[in-house]
């Protein structure tokens, strides 16, 4: 389905969700950290998240993409914890996580919990730093609620990813589509899901540990949480409050040569979205799949200390 869907951008397709969902044709630890976590953790309890703190520091918080585990924050949350506290934001529903809200909305009570999050740990205009899915959260939140976030790091993530089908394509236009998507990840066997996010991995990273991870993460997701996520990504048209937000943006996006999105197709993409977005500090990262912090860690760390120090 996300063959025809993308068909004017083929070679984007693996580079564009977090996780590829679940069709053939679809392109879609605590221990010790628990120990030396602030109080913050133990006294925030939701149904949507859940957050590990680690780290003494200013505030970063750290949210993975679609049916992905906080997990692949990790290497980027030891580095940092030793400057920063960090916030390591798990989504309910995902990688083994619990779900209870069957299809309801996914994004928005996430945006809304985030924000009494913020609110109710006393965090001081904290960094974001959302990959795909959570980044596109982490833009929603910061046109909902301006006084929440000092700045935001959108790793690989657009703020409509309907788009890809054409500048014309509206929200409305995309339900039939985003309908499709949700019945046909709900309706596929348990073998055949596996099968498509074995076949899929291969396009989200260059990583062969992490494609195992990727695979491991979303057969262990809720499929109700999965079909309501991408049901909200595809409908979640985050462009029109660009103009009107003032925290310093970093977007981050991949270009691969080897089986990744072309150079030239993705300055075009990235370029054409964020352009709304006054300030925007766009950086191409080359040689990279669509989970850039694995892909090439020198660069993205180098990239995010960048950020953080700005």
């Amino acid at each position: 389905m996300f063959n025809a869907f993308f068909k004017a951008r083929p070679r984007l397709r693996a580079a564009l969700f977090g996780l590829a969902i679940c069709a053939p044709s679809l392109v879609v630890g605590v221990n010790a950290a628990l120990a030396q976590a602030a109080p913050a953790s133990a006294a925030f309890v939701s149904d949507r998240l859940s957050v590990e703190v680690e780290g003494h520091g200013p505030d970063v918080i750290l949210i993975p993409g679609f049916g992905s585990s906080r997990e692949v924050w990790r290497a980027t949350a030891d580095r940092l914890k030793a400057t920063h506290r960090v916030h390591l934001v798990q989504l309910a529903g995902f990688a083994g996580e619990p779900w209870s809200h069957d299809d309801g909305p996914f994004v928005q009570p996430v945006v809304d919990e985030l924000d009494r999050y913020v609110r109710t740990q006393g965090l001081a205009r904290p960094a974001l730093v959302g990959h795909s899915m959570g980044s596109l959260i982490g833009l929603v939140l910061a046109q909902q609620h301006p006084e929440a976030l000092g700045r935001l790091m959108s790793v690989d993530s657009l703020p409509f990813f309907g788009a890809l089908r054409g500048p014309q394509v509206t929200v409305e236009a995309m339900r039939p589509a985003a309908e499709q998507t949700v019945s046909s990840i709900l309706a596929l066997s348990d073998d055949a899901f596996r099968a498509a996010q074995v076949g899929s991995a291969q396009g989200m990273t260059r990583d062969p540990a992490l494609r195992e991870r990727l695979v491991d993460w979303t057969t262990g997701s809720d499929r109700r949480a999965m079909g309501a996520a991408m049901r909200d990504v595809l409908l979640t048209d985050a462009r029109p409050g660009l103009a009107a937000m003032r925290l310093p943006v970093t977007v981050l996006y991949a270009a691969d040569a080897d089986g990744g999105a072309p150079a030239a197709q993705a300055d075009q993409v990235w370029t054409s979205q964020y352009e709304p977005l006054p300030g925007a500090k766009l950086i191409r990262i080359d040689g990279s799949r669509h989970f850039i912090m694995a892909d090439q860690p020198q660069r993205f760390a180098e990239a995010l200390d960048a950020f953080l120090a700005d």
